[in-house]
């Protein structure tokens, strides 16, 4: 098979100064079992599973910027140097297999101090070996019924937590990332502050679409000036709320425009988060049924795209990017079940030799195979 008909999913794609060798990318996935925020054996597992299968990039979890801004208490941080040690044993072992690695960070806000998913994921309690803390968001809105009330955010901590986010990302940068990715989306703090339904100041932080809009930009602002020239600087959104009077998705281009004059690279695209869980939606979906959501951002604001929800079939992966709707394609459950998903994506696609997705080690014993199997 000629370079010419090689599969656009397995085509190369550069972002300032990093190439991704394939368009397949680990979507962010919490694992809670970090203490104090610093990954442990477990993350260095989890993520040798992804380094070997052959995908192109690989973002790290939800990370907090503060020791308040804590999804869980088993959540990852970048809010002091400690952490920067066992996050670099991590990159360190993407990049020694030829993965780009990158990681997510952000504040929780309204969904901070709560449970693991699999305790419940509700409001943690006052007291006990994992006590609750404060939780703050633009208003006093709670982002679902059964959650706390956040306190609202003075303007000083507004400016606190953006010099939080651009301190997080240098300790990113020396931990190896390459893709510095802020988490704008599923009803965090940055996408509480975008979204009416959660915002509803009357200072510079809230009304109009500019001052809903405002943290993220100085927050990605903060970020962009943080960390070196050759270092991606992505944003994940919710581009839609999905839920009468939130945020509609000519707010989101509009954003993302925005955002790229303030050199954000990449849109991660996805939805919802406000008032129902992300993973839990109450309607039947199918294959990739946010990727037109990246179709148009990336077309309306001029500004690459990563589709995200429900990728599995590696057909339609790949029709995703050959269409134009999105620049990459990013999976996350699909890669728990199948860590090697990148090469049966490659046999199912006519890859020529899709055994060379793999490490070398992988790849001869599989070509050995299938040449037995007479492919």
């Amino acid at each position: 098979m000629s370079a010419m008909a090689t599969p656009a999913l397995f085509s190369p794609f550069t972002m300032r100064g990093v190439t991704l060798k394939n368009r397949i990318v680990v979507s962010p996935m919490c694992q809670y079992l970090a203490v104090e925020g610093q990954p442990g054996d477990w993350h260095m597992a989890h993520h040798a599973r992804f380094a070997l299968g052959g995908v192109g990039a690989a973002i790290l979890e939800a990370t907090a910027i503060s020791r308040d801004g804590r999804i869980t208490h088993g959540c990852t941080g970048l809010w002091e140097d400690a952490q920067i040690a066992p996050m670099a044993r991590i990159t360190a072992l993407y990049k020694a297999h030829g993965v780009v690695p990158g990681v997510q960070i952000g504040h929780a806000g309204g969904k901070a101090a709560t449970q693991r998913p699999w305790e419940g994921a509700g409001p943690l309690p006052e007291d006990g070996p994992e006590p609750a803390w404060e939780i703050i968001g633009p208003s006093a809105v709670k982002i679902r019924s059964n959650f706390r009330t956040p306190r609202p955010v003075t303007l000083a901590e507004i400016a606190e937590i953006v010099a939080a986010f651009g301190q997080a990302a240098r300790r990113a940068v020396a931990a190896g990332f390459d893709i510095i990715e802020l988490h704008g989306a599923h009803g965090y703090l940055l996408h509480s502050f975008m979204s009416p339904l959660t915002n509803q100041r009357t200072d510079a932080y809230g009304g109009s679409l500019a001052n809903r809009m405002r943290l993220a930009l100085e927050c990605a602002a903060e970020v962009r000036r943080a960390v070196p020239g050759h270092v991606v600087v992505a944003y994940r959104a919710s581009v839609v709320d999905n839920l009468d009077g939130g945020i509609a998705l000519s707010d989101s281009v509009a954003l993302a425009a925005e955002l790229k004059q303030l050199g954000v690279d990449l849109i991660d695209c996805s939805a919802g988060g406000i008032a129902l869980p992300v993973s839990l939606l109450p309607q039947k979906v199918e294959h990739g049924f946010q990727a037109p959501l990246a179709e148009a951002v990336r077309h309306g604001a001029g500004l690459a795209t990563m589709a995200v929800g429900l990728i599995t079939d590696p057909v339609k992966a790949n029709a995703i990017i050959a269409s134009g709707q999105a620049d990459l394609v990013a999976l996350g459950r699909e890669l728990l079940a199948d860590p090697s998903w990148p090469y049966h994506a490659a046999v199912a696609l006519g890859l020529d030799k899709p055994e060379s997705v793999l490490p070398m080690q992988y790849a001869f014993y599989l070509e050995r195979r299938a040449a037995v199997q007479g492919r």
